[in-house]
């Protein structure tokens, strides 16, 4: 029995109706739950699944519609192609930080990161949250090189195109819609896996609903619609967050209610073993309260190079760059990282270990197909638990869900179809192929979940291959605007080896270790580790290398002058101040150090800070939490409150001309009317850049 005063503790020996099964805190409801938390029956009816799925489709659907409308009826926005696809070059830096944390609050981010936490304790939502955190700081570094250096562009692709010619660029395209694939099924794979558990709702039905409320308002406002959107799901989503954080550490009658509390039952259960967690192997004394975590430490590096990929690789990511105000591009991306970081910290800190700390009977199975939030929340709350997780599940499908059908439509409609298919494409049919991809795409996701259902494979094994897959691409994208001596052929030698030489790793260090090659040991710590590092560092090598040996010298002429199909409606007729060609020139300087300190802070200082700590004492864990509800509270402020404040003049003139049934002003209206030449708003193709494409003819000579 437990000597640490306060303690509930029982033992798994404490009923005689099923000894060792016993809940080791006296929460006899789940005594002898051999067959898991859920144990196949779902908490909500099946109705609430569809409720939510359709309901909630439809009714952001039409809100977000609505609010479109009123931008393009009052507030002098006008529908152009570059409207739809980069929502006119012109957001500001609160709702670019919305953005990134929409975009990369995936499934995965709100199940996952509480597996990890499950299974190593609070070494794990740390290295989940830094070890996806600094790929968004460092991408504010390409997010400032592209204004600088490719400021008309669309789609990263463009810029792979202008440089290095087609051939680099049908490569490229097929890393990025591979990356758009995995991003997209692990999004659907992770809510219908839930949506399923938690309202018994039919799996199939599921993946094909849920993204056609997606479909609706994204094919119908473009990227402003999801941007809307996103602002709109992130702010749930961060409420939930801060409800589930004070239900656990602040509200007695959960069983838990404190810090402290959580310490003294986590601590009995690593010391004296609970019905279904007991110590954790390779942590230092067993504790679930230590960053001198093997596992934990494994799963950070597999985290950060796999993370490269899905943000690097991934169009949405460059589409919050393009879309934004220069001035807003390294800012946004800046505080949309710092703001991220807080929802798996906070999320999993409080749901991941108070379901060890609870002693709940979740199984291993059930916690690779990311139940244990729901666990969780159905015991702190009950059906409003369960409701309250599937809302913020569905919002955070649903806003990356947006953000990838807009990204895969720029893609197909620009590097495709206007590249290959259709040179003379007008705005109107950029536009009209754009929303023919939406639809297909956003059907074809649905398909997808169902497909990887079938084969079996688990949200958190597609979470880790994808660093494998798409790992190749990092480094020739990342130097394609920041290093001058790459060059074409190294890029994409580098792309496709570090594809083939990850996967031979992954497969030969399954058969080593192992003897054997199955999905479940190919999902293993050491095989998915050997593979993501194997993907990234060999694409890294001959990408250096073959840019010392045969150097292109590259001064980005072709990428500056890169053109917009057509005027952009909402273009600045000048960039001065903060966003002028001058100012980024500062910026650039200013995001390197931001960028690359922030990094070393995160995954090198923080880590080497908290070993000598040990196992936490009450105190320093006390400390941990009240830094990760803190960092949750700021963030959800900032998150509400800053694109509030940036949009104050837009609001109002939008306001204004509603309630007294004005059209806009001349004044207004005249964001819509940038003259040619003007910075960023280049009409028509540059000679330069068409006699390149012409010559190149699919070369890749640099």
């Amino acid at each position: 029995m437990s000597t640490i005063p306060g303690s509930l503790y029982v033992g798994p020996d404490s009923c005689t109706e099923c000894p060792g099964t016993c809940n080791a805190f006296g929460l006899t409801q789940y005594d002898c739950m051999t067959n898991g938390f859920f144990n196949g029956e779902a908490p909500l009816p099946q109705g609430y699944g569809y409720g939510i799925v359709v309901a909630f489709g439809i009714f952001f659907s039409v809100v977000t519609s609505f609010l479109v409308w009123l931008d393009y009826r009052y507030g002098g926005t006008k529908q152009t192609s570059e409207q739809f696809n980069t929502a006119g070059r012109s957001v500001k830096t609160g709702l670019i930080a919305n953005v990134i944390v929409s975009e990369w609050t995936w499934a995965a981010t709100l199940l996952q990161s509480s597996n990890v936490a499950w299974q190593y304790g609070v070494s794990g939502p740390f290295w989940y949250a830094a070890g996806a955190t600094i790929q968004v700081l460092l991408f504010g570094i390409l997010a400032v090189e592209l204004k600088r250096k490719a400021p008309n562009a669309h789609t990263m692709l463009e810029i792979i195109r202008a440089r290095w010619g087609n051939t680099a660029h049908k490569v490229f395209f097929c890393f990025a819609i591979m990356t758009n694939i995995i991003v997209c099924a692990m999004l659907i794979l992770g809510g219908a896996s839930v949506i399923k558990a938690l309202t018994n709702m039919n799996l199939y039905a599921a993946s094909i609903l849920i993204p056609v409320g997606v479909i609706m308002y994204t094919a119908h406002g473009g990227l402003k619609a999801t941007f809307m959107s996103t602002y709109l799901h992130t702010i749930v989503v961060f409420i939930a967050l801060c409800l589930f954080a004070f239900e656990i550490y602040a509200t007695p009658n959960t069983g838990l209610g404190s810090p402290g509390s959580v310490w003294t039952h986590l601590t009995d259960i690593a010391t004296m073993g609970g019905a279904y967690k007991g110590a954790v192997s390779n942590n230092k004394g067993g504790s679930y309260m230590t960053m001198f975590s093997k596992g934990g430490f494994i799963f950070g590096i597999i985290n950060i190079i796999g993370n490269f990929g899905t943000v690097f690789v991934d169009q949405a990511y460059w589409l919050g760059a393009i879309a934004s105000r220069p001035s807003a591009a390294y800012k946004g991306y800046i505080l949309g990282g710092l703001m991220w970081f807080s929802i798996p910290f906070t999320l999993a800190t409080s749901l991941g270990l108070a379901a060890v700390a609870l002693d709940l009977p979740i199984t291993s199975s059930e916690a690779a197909e990311g139940l244990v939030p729901p666990a969780v929340a159905v015991y702190i709350l009950g059906k409003s638990g369960a409701v309250w997780i599937t809302i913020m599940l569905f919002m955070a499908v649903t806003s990356t869900g947006s953000a990838e059908l807009i990204a895969v439509s720029s893609l197909f409609s620009y590097d495709l179809y206007r590249t290959y298919f259709n040179p003379k494409a007008t705005g109107k049919d950029i536009i009209r192929v754009s929303r023919y991809v939406i639809v297909g795409f956003g059907l074809l996701m649905g398909v997808l979940a169902i497909i990887l259902f079938k084969i079996g494979l688990s949200l958190g094994w597609v979470y880790l291959f994808m660093g494998i897959a798409i790992g190749g691409a990092v480094a020739p994208i990342y130097m394609a605007l920041v290093w001058k001596k790459a060059n074409a052929n190294g890029a994409i030698t580098g792309a496709i080896c570090g594809l083939l030489f990850g996967i031979t790793a992954w497969l030969v260090t399954c058969q080593c270790l192992e003897g054997r090659i199955t999905i479940d040991l190919l999902g293993g710590d050491y095989p998915m580790l050997a593979g993501n590092l194997t993907s990234i560092l060999s694409s890294l090598v001959i990408c250096l290398v073959w840019g010392w040996l045969k150097p292109q010298n590259y001064d980005w002429k072709t990428t500056r002058e890169i053109p917009t199909v057509e005027e952009d409606a909402s273009a600045h007729h000048a960039y001065e101040g903060e966003d002028s060609m001058e100012a980024m020139d500062r910026a650039k300087k200013v995001m390197m150090r931001v960028g690359w300190g922030l990094s070393f802070t995160l995954i090198i200082l923080w880590p080497l800070l908290a070993l000598p700590a040990g196992v936490f004492s009450k105190g320093y864990f006390t400390f941990w939490v009240i830094l990760a509800i803190t960092w949750g509270l700021i963030a959800t402020v900032v998150s509400t409150a800053l694109p509030l404040w940036e949009a104050r003049e837009s609001l109002w003139t939008i306001t204004r001309n509603l309630f007294t049934c004005s059209a806009p002003t001349p004044e207004e209206d005249a964001a819509g009317k940038a003259q040619p030449g003007d910075f960023g708003q280049q009409m028509f193709p540059a000679p330069s850049f068409a006699d390149k494409m012409d010559k190149a003819g699919g070369s890749n000579t640099p």
